[in-house]
């Protein structure tokens, strides 16, 4: 993961802040079409597409849940980190939302393989894919393995007929904003 490290980018972002709910309709529009969940831990970088999330407030904080299965690279990166970020990208990147979704960071380095750059998040360490899009910065504040017994069984078979289940990870939004 040393060569991930290395994609880091310090460079400067037109961006403007927003606020996290009113985003939320347009961005959960997005995320079903794609989205990259980054996490870094210690020296350790990876990003993955997801479609699902979930936007609210609990706990009288802004949070977004993002699920990661136990079988992603991602998984063991989000289990040490203390925060995420999530890139909602603007323009049309489902090449590269395709292949951070089918592709494990395990075996190559999805930044290089997709020309994917970060630029440093502004409150996390876990740093924004460096795209034009809205960001939420995350820190990590509540995660649940999923128990398959709480599930409702339609989605217990039709969703996971691998028993792969997801762990949620509820991040308190520290920061939202759009890149252009």
């Amino acid at each position: 993961m040393a060569a991930a490290s290395k994609t880091l980018v310090k460079r400067e972002v037109k961006m403007k802040k927003l606020k996290y709910m009113s985003m939320a309709d347009e961005a959960m529009n997005k995320i079903r079409k794609g989205a990259f969940l980054t996490v870094q831990a210690a020296d350790a970088l990876n990003t993955m597409t997801i479609g699902w999330a979930m936007f609210g407030v609990v706990w009288q904080k802004p949070v977004l849940m993002v699920a990661v299965r136990d079988s992603r690279h991602t998984f063991g990166l989000m289990e040490k980190a203390s925060d995420f970020t999530v890139t909602v990208p603007s323009g049309d990147l489902s090449r590269e939302t395709a292949f951070c979704g089918t592709k494990s960071g395990r075996d190559m380095d999805k930044f290089k393989s997709c020309t994917l750059k970060t630029a440093n998040g502004q409150r996390v360490a876990s740093p924004i894919i460096a795209v034009p899009g809205i960001h939420f910065e995350c820190r990590i504040v509540y995660k649940s393995a999923m128990n398959p017994a709480h599930l409702d069984e339609s989605y217990n078979s039709t969703v996971y007929p691998k028993k792969d289940y997801h762990t949620l990870y509820f991040g308190e939004v520290l920061a939202c904003y759009e890149t252009e």
